[in-house]
């Protein structure tokens, strides 16, 4: 619980605390997908590749622009961990803490992912999800957030005074992509990152403001389907939390795997390209102070 506040509250607090609030990033300016265009590549998807994930473990796997990716449910309700970085260069990356700046959250039909600084542009976006039917609980709670960085061992080593748990999100990462990279544990450990919590169920609680996460809807059958903007390389963990009912960072919960499909269109919208990189030219106010004569 949070401590009470010292501090008593000013004359005008009903007043300071009624304000309305603003949207940081509105969107009617942001180009969005036309959706019903990407949904007919649907009914021509042939399967190219199918990788499957094991419980408290992690896979990569390769998306090619312009494919389509399915995560499938196949045993048991389970969560999964989703990074995704351009195949062609790990520093252009997912960004989640953008995507949530502009879709809000939890993502789902139609939400783009956004990539990394500088290049900030959409690598993929969500054109079928079988849990859009669930939205917003009672409690707060939906799927796939962008609000979690990802279970990890030196947040359990925080919480459990120094206990050692190694097949955290995190660790199931950073080992599968060190294995498909060829990389040393502590180089593939950099270029994991915050994650798309793939079916996990999560909000805020409204009297402490803490992270929760509660059973998963997603059942056998459910799947979140997404298209590759650029080409992908992803990496998915099956989170040691299984549905992430009651905890994660153990090997308490049950755990089921999860199966990754790599599906090839017929035929790609018309006009479709990858989308360029961020418009944005790079000079953070360095030829404006040189034009002004001075310095900022």
């Amino acid at each position: 619980m949070k401590p009470t506040p010292l501090t008593p509250p000013p004359a005008d607090a009903a007043a300071r605390k009624a304000v309305a609030p603003v949207v940081c990033y509105p969107t009617e300016t942001l180009p969005q997908p036309d959706l019903s265009a990407y949904r007919s590549l649907r009914d021509s998807l042939t399967l190219v590749e199918s990788v499957t994930v094991p419980p408290r473990d992690a896979r990569c796997f390769s998306v090619p622009a312009g494919h389509v990716f399915r995560i499938r449910s196949v045993e048991g309700p389970q969560v999964g961990d989703l990074n995704l970085w351009n195949a062609k260069d790990l520093s252009e990356r997912f960004y989640s803490g953008k995507t949530r700046a502009l879709n809000g959250t939890h993502v789902g039909l139609g939400d783009r992912l956004y990539s990394s600084f500088p290049h900030l542009r959409p690598m993929a976006t969500i054109i079928h999800d079988t849990l859009d039917w669930y939205g917003f609980d009672a409690f707060g709670g939906a799927c796939h957030d962008v609000i979690g960085t990802r279970c990890d061992p030196y947040t359990h080593a925080l919480l459990s005074d120094g206990g050692q748990y190694h097949h955290c999100c995190h660790s199931n990462l950073t080992r599968a992509l060190a294995e498909h990279l060829g990389l040393s544990l502590a180089e593939a450990e950099g270029h994991v990152h915050d994650v798309l919590n793939v079916f996990m169920c999560t909000g805020f609680l409204k009297d402490t403001g803490q992270y929760f996460m509660k059973a998963s809807p997603v059942r056998p059958g459910d799947y979140l389907e997404i298209f590759a903007e650029i080409d992908l390389l992803g990496d998915l963990s099956a989170c040691p939390g299984g549905d992430c009912s009651t905890v994660h960072s153990s090997d308490v919960a049950a755990c089921y795997p999860l199966v990754v499909e790599i599906l090839k269109p017929a035929a790609l919208p018309e006009g479709w390209a990858s989308p360029p990189v961020s418009a944005y030219d790079r000079t953070h106010g360095t030829g404006l102070a040189k034009e002004e004569g001075g310095s900022r």
